[in-house]
């Protein structure tokens, strides 16, 4: 089969190789029929090469139709049409009883130290293949693939994959208190996600801040109060001055270890992945360092009291912290993988009807074939073409 494979920072293509096949009982094969691309993947083309090797088949948003079930699935048949959550969890260890599921027992990673596996992330996630591919293998698939209709566009319901339910979770993460203000930094698909999400939950109002003009003009399609930080000297300053001059009620910090404007830590992520693999995964491990400006100014931003939520991905060890200043002015902070299937029955009725309450159907801005992968990561990494979410087609 053809999948997409990482070889490098910033060389990922399309090989041919093997195709996946039951190992397990609790196996499933599906055959993609889409498969997105992630802001996380970006992470893996630029920063987090030392943890790849490769040839590692890389993507971790698909859907597609059941092909084949091991023995121990019962739940799915071959011709199911399925979506595929990002991470890989068995239901029903201590930690999935929970709804923990990014915290898997089953799957966690152990000897890393992390928590449930992923897949098409990387050695600290368990070296999964991942589902920028034509064939995935699923492992636990009595639990993980979310059944749909079998008639509807993909991407209707791609994004339960990953996006939409880490946006939901970011959301409620939040807590924004019924008719409060919600501010959301960053406004890829994650973030507009989250305004969409904050504002059928109950938020008042919803901000969103960026630095790109298209995804700014996507958000105010939608509604979205905007705010383009590129033209702002005080961001922090802005947002508390525009909310009753103390802050939102919640902030969410949906951008992560790569946000603009942080040159030290940019110059740290770049010579850590300048040095050999062994030592860099060594420095990252115990001294890696994240760009905060996003994260500052959300935990600057919110008013006493509130609560700040991430769900960007960060990966540092020793980023220093303003605690004090959270401590003073009693900050709450949630954060955390997505438990994707604790979500999704609650958003899956909002995506069968005739309706569009969350507008997934305005986000995707390019669909291409899995062949033009390289060039699509590439347009997503400099956000050129107006590039805000990307679609593969196997």
């Amino acid at each position: 089969m053809k999948a997409l494979t990482w070889h490098g920072r910033h060389d990922v293509r399309v090989d041919a190789v093997p195709d996946p096949r039951i190992e397990e009982p609790t196996d499933a094969v599906v055959r993609i029929t889409s498969t997105a691309i992630c802001g996380s993947d970006l992470h893996l083309y630029e920063v987090l090469g030392p943890y790849l090797k490769p040839g590692d088949i890389l993507g971790h948003e698909p859907m597609g139709i059941v092909e084949e079930v091991g023995s121990g699935v019962t739940r799915l048949r071959p011709g199911d049409r399925v979506v595929v959550p990002f991470n890989i969890s068995c239901g029903h260890c201590w930690m999935c009883e929970r709804q923990l599921y990014a915290q898997c027992e089953t799957t966690q990673v152990t000897a890393e130290g992390k928590g449930a596996s992923l897949f098409g992330y990387t050695s600290l996630y368990g070296s999964v293949p991942g589902g920028q591919a034509e064939y995935l293998r699923v492992p636990q698939a009595q639990f993980g693939p979310i059944t749909i209709p079998q008639t509807g566009a993909d991407e209707r319901y791609l994004y339960l994959s990953d996006i939409l339910p880490t946006a939901w979770q970011a959301v409620r993460y939040a807590d924004t208190p019924p008719g409060g203000t919600l501010a959301v930094f960053g406004l890829g698909p994650v973030g507009q996600f989250c305004a969409r999400i904050g504002r059928h939950l109950g938020a008042g109002r919803l901000i969103g801040l960026d630095l790109v003009p298209e995804r700014l003009e996507m958000a105010r399609r939608h509604g979205i109060e905007t705010l383009d930080v590129s033209q702002l000297d005080d961001v922090p300053g802005a947002l508390i001055d525009l909310v009753d001059g103390r802050g939102p009620d919640a902030v969410i910090d949906a951008v992560g270890m790569e946000a603009h404007g942080s040159t030290s830590g940019k110059l740290a992520q770049s010579a850590a992945g300048l040095l050999p693999d062994k030592l860099a995964r060594t420095m990252i491990d115990k001294v890696a360092v994240d760009r905060l400006t996003v994260l500052k100014a959300a935990l600057r931003a919110v008013r006493r009291g509130g609560t700040v939520s991430i769900s960007g991905v960060y990966g540092g060890e020793v980023d220093p912290m303003p605690l004090m200043e959270m401590f003073d002015r009693g900050i709450q902070l949630r954060m955390g993988q997505c438990h994707v299937r604790r979500w999704t029955d609650e958003i899956l009725p909002l995506l069968s009807g005739d309706d569009d309450p969350l507008g997934v159907e305005d986000l995707r801005t390019h669909r291409l074939p899995l062949v033009d992968a390289p060039k699509a990561y590439e347009m997503f990494q400099k956000k050129e073409d107006g590039c805000v979410k990307v679609v593969l087609a196997p």
